[in-house]
């Protein structure tokens, strides 16, 4: 299977789902991505914009997701309020949620990324509430699990974008587009993290079916 692996990197715009098919006809990653027989390593919501990988390599699929083989996720935040130092202290830390404490999450305060595009709709925006840019990493996928950090440290989450999955990121991928990994690339990543862990099980990879 090696031979045949393919890596696909995806600029999910706003509102498109992580699936291939949806019974109630909202727009899909079949919308955007032409491949038959890849699937989401991961997941990101449909109110997320940013960088989605598909695979057609069930171990590939189950190494990019899980913590152990140094796949870390990088996201961009656009919250509510004035970030202050307590609040990255908190969330570096690791914060309580409901379902239990997070990991620490290297975060930071940044400009405005470069190049972003406007999103389509515009965040909501409120003439004496300003806005702040964090950039957080994350090694664990809990469902929303940005939005409820920041929201745990009192800064709602406006606009969330994921910019990188390991060595992967959005550059030159305006939103809806896609390139293809060489399958040198993959075959390196795969090998460099071999040993890290358990070694998934071979297959196809999981995911929804395609119609």
């Amino acid at each position: 299977m090696a031979d045949g692996i393919r890596l696909l990197l995806v600029n999910k715009p706003y509102g498109v789902l992580t699936q291939f098919t949806d019974r109630q006809g909202r727009a899909t990653l079949a919308d955007v991505v032409p491949v038959p027989g890849v699937y989401p390593a991961g997941r990101l919501d449909q109110d997320s914009e940013g960088l989605v990988l598909l695979t057609n390599y069930g171990p590939l699929q189950a190494r990019l997701a899980d913590p152990r083989f140094k796949a870390p996720k990088i996201y961009w935040a656009q919250v509510e309020g004035v970030c202050t130092e307590e609040a990255l202290v908190a969330l570096r830390t690791g914060v309580v949620l409901a379902d239990g404490p997070t990991l620490p999450a290297p975060s930071r305060e940044v400009p405005e990324p470069a190049h972003l595009w406007p999103r389509t709709p515009p965040i909501r925006h409120r003439e004496r509430i300003p806005t702040t840019w964090l950039e957080l990493e994350l090694r664990e996928g809990r469902n929303r699990q940005v939005r409820r950090m920041t929201a745990a440290v009192g800064l709602p989450t406006l606009r969330l974008v994921r910019y990188a999955v390991g060595p992967w990121t959005l550059d030159g991928l305006a939103p809806g587009e896609w390139r293809e990994v060489p399958k040198t690339e993959v075959s390196a990543w795969l090998s460099a993290v071999r040993g890290l862990g358990d070694e998934p099980p071979a297959g196809r990879p999981r995911g929804p079916v395609r119609r």
